[in-house]
């Protein structure tokens, strides 16, 4: 336990110079995203944000200069689909908060408000070059609550890690997990008919509750005054908040006529369906999730585990793009998220372009949470969220050795941990060199 504890202190965040000094990569190659191929150049960081990027870019006098030749650097990872700090480590019941499956609309808990910001997973997961994540509540519930977002600053504060200027995202489930949870219990919904009805009488109710407050936003200020404001309730605040499009739903799906009808149901009421979270039939029905203007968070191979899940593609990737959707690798896993960039090595045996997976790991979850122009490219005026790789970033023979959140290390590999290369990698994976 004592040796544990001793390598999380390696992962300890670690200042490489003060935030108002400006920081220079140099000799790097940098993968900007912004542009699909990398190229030689260097980055100046200060206040946290990116300053400048390019091959001939000029290094401030005073700053603090590391060279990074032979190093490879990218854009910070980000996961949307997280649930680290709800589920931390060690998975016992006791730290068990991510589900609160005591009713299946629980739109008003908030992920934030369970958040353990010490689990043990988030000095991992920036170990392997995650800067910023979506919490979410589990899939007990059709509908589970508010999203929580964070930049993966371990050991800082949990106001100091808040991604802030984050629109909010409801967490919403079909299939398999609500009907299965309730249905034990014999209540509804105890199937897909039932999923479906409850969300709509559900709506239905919010929708009257939102016209009551519109109302009394119109009247006269005397009126108001007399007759005082509606009741207050936070489930039905929470839901109005979706049907103003103030906050963004996200939802676990897997089969495609679930799909169909959740936007149904978008239609329905009048909203918008910002993304679709697992997805595995969502190749099926590309076009439409094209057409209604949702993203799509899933993952390269996991398919299978369950009988909504076992009509997984690893060609998916390369069907949603081809059809306009922007789809994006997330975790679910506190394991997972600790390989990102070998997640999104996966793809390229599947028809996708080194950039196009780089983009599924960076740029692309970075538009499913509308933050698009903050992260997800190495630009100037975006965060400094940057990952530095010892060799290629889609090689299993290379390391993360620094993670840099908003300008700051969040992440050192120890110097002793360097491996010398053997030259078998160039020898058997010549690509990946």
């Amino acid at each position: 336990m004592r040796h544990a504890f001793a390598a999380l202190l390696l992962f300890a965040s670690t200042p490489v110079a003060a935030a108002s000094t400006a920081v220079a990569l140099k000799n790097a190659t940098v993968w900007t995203v912004a542009k699909d191929a990398p190229e030689k150049a260097t980055i100046v960081i200060q206040d946290g944000k990116i300053v400048a990027v390019g091959p001939d870019v000029k290094i401030p006098s005073g700053a603090t200069v590391l060279d990074l030749t032979g190093r490879q650097v990218t854009p910070g990872f980000i996961d949307v689909h997280s649930h680290m700090g709800v589920y931390p480590w060690p998975g016992v019941e006791a730290n068990s908060d991510g589900n609160e499956a005591t009713d299946p609309i629980t739109p008003q808990v908030r992920a934030l408000d369970s958040f353990w910001f010490e689990d043990p997973a988030l000095y991992r997961a920036s170990a392997g070059g995650i800067t910023a994540i979506q919490v979410l509540p589990g899939s007990a519930n059709l509908i589970g609550g508010q999203a929580a977002h964070f930049k993966v600053k371990p050991g800082k504060t949990l106001d100091d890690m808040i991604f802030k200027g984050v629109p909010r995202v409801m967490k919403m489930a079909l299939g398999e997990n609500p009907k299965r949870v309730y249905g034990e219990r014999k209540q509804m919904p105890s199937t897909r008919m039932g999923n479906i009805a409850l969300l709509r009488e559900t709506f239905t109710k919010a929708r009257e509750y939102k016209k009551k407050w519109d109302d009394f936003a119109k009247k006269p200020k005397a009126d108001q005054e007399k007759d005082g404001p509606p009741d207050k309730d936070l489930k039905m605040e929470a839901l109005a908040g979706i049907l103003s499009g103030e906050i963004h739903p996200h939802v676990h799906c897997y089969r495609q006529d679930e799909i169909l009808r959740i936007f149904d149901v978008a239609q329905e009421f009048g909203f918008k369906i910002a993304a679709l979270h697992h997805c595995l039939e969502g190749y099926k029905v590309a076009k439409e999730i094209a057409s209604h203007g949702a993203g799509v968070a899933t993952w390269p191979d996991w398919y299978g585990f369950k009988v909504e899940a076992f009509d997984g593609n690893p060609w998916a990737y390369r069907i949603l793009l081809d059809r306009g959707v922007v789809a994006a690798i997330k975790s679910d896993s506190a394991d997972t998220v600790q390989r990102f960039n070998l997640e999104a090595a996966k793809t390229l045996r599947y028809g996708l372009t080194e950039a196009e997976a780089m983009r599924l790991i960076t740029l692309n979850p970075a538009k499913l949470l509308a933050v698009d122009a903050r992260v997800g490219t190495i630009e100037a005026g975006k965060d400094a969220d940057l990952v530095v790789f010892d060799g290629s970033p889609f090689s299993t023979f290379s390391h993360v050795e620094m993670t840099f959140v908003d300008g700051e290390v969040a992440y050192r590999r120890s110097p002793g941990a360097r491996h010398e290369r053997s030259g078998l990698e160039a020898t058997f994976f010549p690509g990946l060199m």
